[in-house]
């Protein structure tokens, strides 16, 4: 198997994960009266434990690596960074997109981020976008003005809060596609993972405590947190990021609108979450965008 099918088949299924992911958390959000700022860092603790304890028993001196100040102090600062500001925060972001609008919503708006990865890339070649890439850029930009408004300019179809988290979480999303290039060559993705869940859950415990909130998981309830950590966190972060290397990061861009497709079929078919033809259209809209974008990686040789 080539590293680009390889590539394509990781980060396809560890979207596929996200977007199952997404409407569980909408289940949990609307059928458990689970919150956010209780959901997730209890989620990003114990796949960080469990990804960490692996590791730890594993090989216990390749797990504390990466903190290795006197060998390489920029890796600590490099995983503080893709911990915090890229994986935890996107985590927070896209969950509470979720509990304000639907996991389909939250989905396509993340999956922007390939539009703010063009946006860096020319700035690091110190360029200006081409003429496809402009109609990527507007493509996209029309594809959330038609989620959003369902073709309204006087009002929204989802919240402004829903909105902005979704756009800010789309961000988040470059910082932890493209910041652990360095990482990524020297330790396995899968305990980087562990570290950045293990960072994330310990910081939001100590901001929303959540063992003051006083909620307590009904039997489903443990179960849906039990498939968000085990399929959304532990299994899809594991998958997307071990492709990303195989295929960069436009190319798993475009890949990874799996999520979005896999989030919507699931909260409409299951939850019942309305699905509109200006749904329709704005996903249509940020496909081809994904396309465009994925133009230019296939006139390149094969990753090796």
């Amino acid at each position: 198997m080539s590293d680009r099918v390889k590539g394509a088949l990781l980060t396809m299924g560890g979207a596929a994960c996200w977007g199952i992911s997404g409407c569980m958390g909408q289940y949990l959000f609307t059928r458990e009266n689970m919150d956010s700022t209780w959901l997730v860092p209890i989620r990003l603790l114990l796949a960080g434990l469990l990804l960490c304890g692996y590791y730890f028993i594993k090989d216990r001196k390749q797990l504390f690596a990466p903190w290795n100040w006197k060998a390489d102090p920029r890796n600590a600062i490099d995983l503080l960074v893709y911990g915090l500001a890229g994986v935890s925060c996107c985590q927070f972001l896209y969950f509470l997109t979720i509990q304000l609008s639907t996991a389909g919503i939250a989905t396509i708006l993340q999956d922007l981020s390939p539009v703010l990865i063009l946006l860096v890339l020319c700035l690091q070649q110190r360029r200006t976008p081409r003429l496809f890439e402009l109609c990527s850029i507007l493509l996209a930009l029309l594809g959330v003005f038609l989620l959003t408004t369902h073709g309204s300019l006087t009002s929204l179809a989802v919240s402004p809060a829903a909105l902005a988290a979704g756009l800010v979480c789309a961000c988040t999303v470059v910082i932890y596609t493209m910041w652990p290039k360095r990482l990524q060559a020297q330790y396995p993705t899968p305990l980087l993972q562990g570290w950045a869940f293990l960072l994330g859950g310990l910081a939001f415990h100590l901001i929303f405590r959540p063992w003051t909130m006083g909620y307590v998981p009904s039997a489903v309830g443990v179960i849906g947190i039990l498939v968000v950590v085990l399929v959304g966190n532990v299994t899809a972060f594991s998958l997307y990021m071990s492709g990303v290397p195989l295929i960069g990061p436009q190319r798993a861009s475009l890949y990874s609108f799996a999520e979005p497709v896999t989030a919507a079929i699931l909260s409409t078919l299951l939850l019942g979450s309305p699905f509109t033809l200006w749904d329709a259209l704005g996903f249509g809209c940020i496909f081809v965008m994904l396309v465009l974008l994925s133009l230019p990686a296939r006139s390149d040789s094969p990753a090796k």
